[in-house]
């Protein structure tokens, strides 16, 4: 007889883990205080790429595992799952492509010239925009000279729209055969229902109370949503001090933003200026009207990624997978992947 599976908390982790129960025929169950774009992961920009989260022998596997599926998702428009080109930028110095980068095809781009084609290069109309003042040229030459910058390499990954991925992640959850329960709060795992003899700790920076894990500290994330920038054709991302991205989405743009020691969940509207004010003079366009403002707690682990089998004092098995920081979406389908493995006694 299959185990029943609970699992604690509803964002991506949760949301991706109760999908992999469901679909392999185990009675799951998801619960959760918040659902949907109420999680931290309705905050999140949801791009592909390991950021904030150790470490780096554990998060690269579990990455380049979810990368995978996530470029087979992109082939079905409903799963709000594209493949965008991420430039990665440093205001400061030379950038250093990762190792694990290369095998995916990043290669080293020159922010203050425009990309150049084999037929641009015949007629000269790459170095021609290039030389022009940028007063000169149109609203795409001057997004694609970014001239702030010092150096920078580009990357197809992986972009979650987060208000249709959520949705569809649930959507095939519920399909599968499992529940999601709103609203619901435990002050320790202990208090999931004794039919559940399988439980999965999804809980995020919740994990903080819920088992008492000291490791764990909010990265508190703001971002601006704006509408989709004319001109924009990529994800831009800058991880010197001021952080700044402007993540392209299918209905709108989200800018970003902020990584700070915090617990406060309100939405700041000096922070929202600055953010603006930033990508807008980064990216050399008018300021966008502000749409809305999300924040979010990055569930970042000083000890690193948790993903691990344990027995609860009841003596039922709890598989814990948290301690996500940054990269909640990154790492959802590999530590999922791999929770179930132990949930189920498969790891070799």
């Amino acid at each position: 007889m299959k185990h029943q599976v609970a699992i604690v908390g509803a964002g991506v982790s949760g949301l991706t883990c109760g999908l992999v129960f469901a679909e392999h025929g185990y009675r799951t169950a998801i619960f959760a205080k918040e659902i949907g774009q109420q999680t931290t992961s309705g905050a999140a920009a949801a791009l592909w790429f390991p950021y904030d989260a150790e470490p780096a022998d554990k998060v690269i596997p579990f990455a380049l595992r979810t990368c995978r599926t996530l470029i087979d998702l992109a082939r079905n428009p409903d799963s709000g799952v594209s493949m965008i080109e991420l430039r990665q930028f440093s205001r400061t110095e030379k950038i250093h492509i990762p190792d694990w980068a290369i095998p995916l095809g990043a290669r080293a781009v020159v922010p203050s010239l425009l990309p150049v084609m084999s037929s641009q290069v015949e007629n000269g109309a790459a170095v021609e925009a290039a030389t022009r003042p940028v007063a000169e040229r149109t609203g795409r030459e001057r997004i694609r000279s970014l001239k702030i910058f010092k150096s920078g390499f580009s990357l197809s990954v992986p972009l979650m729209d987060t208000t249709i991925y959520l949705d569809y992640l649930a959507n095939r959850f519920v399909a599968a055969g499992g529940s999601i329960a709103p609203n619901t709060h435990f002050a320790q795992l202990e208090d999931v229902d004794p039919k559940f003899d399988v439980v999965i700790n999804c809980a995020g920076i919740g994990a903080r109370e819920l088992v008492r894990d000291t490791d764990l500290e909010p990265h508190r994330g703001q971002v601006a949503i704006v509408p989709r920038i004319k001109d924009l054709p990529y994800a831009v991302v800058c991880d010197d001090a001021p952080l700044m991205y402007a993540i392209p989405r299918r209905n709108d743009c989200v800018l970003g933003g902020t990584n700070e020691l915090s617990n406060d969940l309100a939405a700041d509207s000096t922070t929202t200026m600055r953010i603006v004010t930033e990508c807008t003079r980064a990216l050399k366009i008018e300021k966008p009207n502000v749409l809305g403002e999300r924040v979010g707690l990055r569930p970042f682990r000083k000890s690193g990624v948790r993903v691990e089998r344990d027995q609860l004092r009841n003596g039922r098995t709890i598989v814990h997978n948290y301690g996500h920081g940054g990269s909640g979406f990154t790492l959802s389908w590999g530590c999922a992947e791999r929770v179930f493995e132990l949930a189920t006694d498969s790891a070799a």
